[in-house]
């Protein structure tokens, strides 16, 4: 924060850097509970693209970092200084727990509302909070010495209204803080809640390539929704083994390869449903669903609602 401030010639006074009329508007705000616990809320729309690369620490897993970023605008993120894939296609949210040896590029583009969060943790603060008797293997992962580690979680709806009504607190009232404080292990409960029904199983370790691939990975599965993945084929893309990507890619995301594919062909079916511009046929053919029956009662499966019943609910 001190670096940036100085590079586009601010000040950051009690921990709040407001954005010079020349570079734009808004803010970047850091809050610091603890010295092993803090937050920094970015909320600005910027002039020129802005490229965020940060840098291993060479300390493996000595500071977790649970990211929060939650706009209407696609996140280009790249890992090993490759080509940026976008994290997400329809919805651009997302939460990304990491730990901080591993290198990444994040662009921010100009003209746009940029609303991010990234709270910095120690593992020994963490697990004090968590105060998990029985850990699984992710939260074993996470808090534990020396593990390499990325896991993505998709931000729910619980998500976004909290992290929405942090960033319109009065942080002139004098409680401010303490509210804060209690709100921000609010949103660690939610991502770690979620973790914590992971599957609990050996972790892989990942370094910064095999990140950069597997961000390739989903995006290649995303391109096309209206074909199915090829296992074979992700792998040679990947170059990996098929058993190492299968594995990196269902730690990494929760969920396998294909779950995750259907996955999201139902919540672009989703969104091109709430359109009112096609009907539930011309859906269901343009993700490559040649019998609408199959279609209707996955989609059913995944909203409770056949799609007929969703696009006028």
């Amino acid at each position: 924060m001190t670096y940036f401030a100085r590079h586009i010639q601010a000040t950051v006074q009690n921990g709040l850097l407001v954005m010079p009329e020349h570079v734009g508007q808004g803010y970047i705000r850091k809050l610091v509970f603890e010295p092993d616990f803090k937050i920094t809320i970015h909320r600005y729309s910027l002039k020129e693209d802005l490229i965020i690369k940060r840098n291993a620490s060479g300390q493996r897993n000595d500071l977790i970092t649970v990211f929060f970023y939650n706009n209407e605008q696609a996140l280009e993120i790249a890992y090993n200084d490759d080509t940026q894939v976008l994290f997400s296609q329809r919805d651009e949210s997302a939460i990304q727990v990491t730990s901080n040896d591993l290198s990444s590029t994040i662009r921010f583009p100009a003209y746009q509302t940029i609303h991010y969060v990234v709270v910095a943790i120690k593992p020994l603060r963490l697990t004090e909070l968590l105060a998990v008797s029985e850990p699984n293997s992710v939260l074993q992962t996470i808090t534990g010495s020396g593990n390499s580690f990325l896991f993505f979680e998709r931000m729910g709806a619980e998500t976004k209204l909290l992290l929405k009504n942090m960033a319109a607190v009065d942080m002139n009232d004098r409680l401010s803080h303490f509210y804060m404080q209690i709100k921000v292990q609010e949103l660690l409960y939610l991502v770690f809640h979620k973790l914590s029904f992971r599957e609990s199983a050996a972790h892989q370790t990942i370094n910064s390539a095999d990140v950069e691939r597997l961000l390739y990975i989903r995006n290649e599965i995303i391109s096309d929704l209206s074909v199915p993945p090829v296992i074979r084929e992700l792998a040679q893309v990947a170059a990996m083994s098929e058993t190492k990507l299968r594995q990196l890619f269902k730690q990494t995301f929760g969920t396998t390869i294909y779950n995750y594919y259907q996955q999201a062909r139902m919540e672009e079916a989703a969104f091109l449903l709430k359109q009112g511009k096609h009907s539930v046929g011309e859906v269901g053919y343009e993700l490559g669903f040649s019998n609408l029956s199959h279609f209707s009662r996955l989609f059913e499966k995944h909203y409770g609602l056949n799609p007929k019943r969703y696009s006028y609910s």
